[in-house]
């Protein structure tokens, strides 16, 4: 483990992001927008594939799974094949896998076909993921962190809350395949930036892949995201279905974590990032991140189709004041955290959620639409501001080559509290609806959501072990500049 303290920009020039730096975040966003969309955009044609495709609604939920699993399967690796092949190299490669992927799926003639050429599609998305982080935050070399990550996170961010309006969208006027056929474009004008603009990234010699720790991380996290998502058709955690992966995922990490902590630098993933508290507690907060934003897209469709009588292109279409929040603050969260400090930026950010959900826990079946669009609004505009320095933070002092496994770690956490956060949501709602059948939905809903509150609420104090504001290093302090220009570096914590 590598922690960068040298200057990285000139006096001055702190300011200032590179013509450089935006060419390559807006890159590398085109070809991902695809993915990090595709998720949720299928997530509602699953009631139209079962009809079209003939089959159950078990075997077509395998759409959506094996897609989610695929991704875990190859998020571990993306460091070590970076190293391996070098980061364009990779990037055109996992894009060009997504393309194939997407363009199998629009032709698939049954759901086997289909849910074998998701998994493919999963495969290419799983590397660009945590790939996207590590390319974007290379390229900026840890300058005007707050406003790159605010290029980084809007995709990501607005893909569960405006995928399912596109799909939803699209279904009004077309069939499922176009769900598919839409993300040709994205990604073969990604893949075209990605060759124009891309630099060319040397691979590294000697790089061995560490097979033991793959063995055991891969289908560790793929075991419990895979028990966590038959929480909400199990009836709870007390399911063999739901036991028995999450039991084997759990052995399995454990093992991982023995064993990397015994290899270093030489596992598949330096655990060791985790002793720099900038990462740790930037993937704390990614974690009940994930728990709040995913829970709560978990709950916000049900509300409105089940309590509010909406069908599914109208729950999507309710949600877009959450997203129009969240566009509104990325810059302002952007420009925030590089002059005040991660930590100041992400608490507000997570109090203004924490109190724009709480009239959600009130909510009834006729609760005024007025006042939910406002506080989705709010909570949108929240999340903008939450997730932005949260991400930032985690990279504050980490060095170039430490990157790739710091990306990989804060995406590993995000996902994973958004499934514990979906699961435990999902327990919620079906046991206040069990022990309370003639409360008509809405109570349900209200109680499940204080829930959601919880989780935020708990994330604020959290933000308080964030860095405080961040300044280059000064020379005189610290000693002569890093010769490496592309370090991660000028990075103090001061507050």
């Amino acid at each position: 483990m590598r922690i960068r303290t040298g200057p990285a920009t000139a006096p001055g020039d702190a300011d200032h992001i590179e013509h450089a730096v935006w060419v390559t975040a807006f890159t590398i966003i085109v070809g991902a927008m695809a993915v990090v969309f595709d998720a949720t955009i299928v997530s509602v044609a699953l009631q139209d594939l079962t009809t079209d495709l003939h089959a159950s609604l078990n075997t077509i939920q395998w759409v959506s799974t094996g897609y989610l699993l695929a991704m875990f399967v190859t998020i571990p690796v993306t460091g070590w094949a970076q190293a391996a092949l070098g980061g364009k190299t990779l990037w055109l490669v996992s894009l060009s896998t997504f393309l194939l992927g997407s363009v199998l799926c629009a032709v698939a003639w049954d759901a086997p076909s289909l849910i074998a050429f998701r998994v493919l599609q999963g495969i290419g998305g799983g590397v660009m993921l945590p790939l996207m982080t590590t390319l974007i935050m290379q390229a900026a070399a840890g300058r005007n962190v707050g406003r790159v990550m605010a290029a980084i996170t809007l995709p990501t961010t607005l893909g569960p809350i405006i995928g399912p309006v596109i799909g939803g969208a699209i279904l009004a006027v077309a069939d499922w395949r176009w769900l598919f056929f839409v993300n040709v474009p994205f990604c073969l004008a990604g893949l075209w930036l990605a060759h124009r603009n891309l630099p060319a990234q040397a691979p590294r010699g000697n790089v061995r892949l560490d097979a033991i720790g793959l063995a055991r991380i891969s289908p560790g996290i793929t075991a419990l995201i895979y028990g966590l998502s038959q929480v909400p058709g199990s009836g709870g955690f007390t399911s063999a279905r739901v036991e028995v992966p999450l039991a084997i995922g759990i052995l399995l990490v454990l093992a991982f974590i023995a064993w990397a902590r015994a290899r270093g630098s030489r596992a598949l993933i330096d655990l060791r990032l985790l002793k720099h508290l900038p990462l740790a507690s930037g993937s704390l907060l990614g974690f009940l991140a994930g728990a709040t934003l995913y829970g709560a897209m978990f709950l916000l469709p049900l509300y409105w189709q089940q309590a509010r009588g909406q069908d599914a292109l109208g729950a999507g279409l309710l949600l877009i004041p959450q997203g129009i929040g969240t566009l509104l603050s990325r810059n302002l969260a952007g420009r925030y955290t590089d002059r005040f400090g991660p930590r100041w930026v992400a608490l507000a950010g997570f109090l203004l959620v924490t109190i724009a959900t709480i009239p959600f826990g009130f909510v009834t079946s006729d609760t005024s639409y007025m006042l939910l669009m406002l506080s989705l609004l709010v909570r949108g505009f929240g999340m903008g501001v939450a997730i932005v320095p949260l991400l930032g933070a985690s990279f504050v002092g980490i060095s170039h080559d430490d990157i790739p496994n710091a990306s990989i770690i804060t995406r590993v956490a995000q996902q994973i509290g958004g499934s514990i956060g979906t699961a435990l949501l999902a327990v919620v709602l079906q046991h206040t609806s069990s022990s309370s059948p003639a409360s008509g939905g809405a109570p349900d809903f209200g109680n499940a959501f204080w829930w959601a509150i919880a989780f935020t609420a708990l994330a604020t104090p959290v933000c308080l072990l964030l860095p405080g504001r961040t300044l280059p290093a000064r020379s005189d302090l610290t000693g002569p500049p890093s010769p490496s220009p592309t370090s991660v570096a000028g990075m103090t914590s001061r507050g």
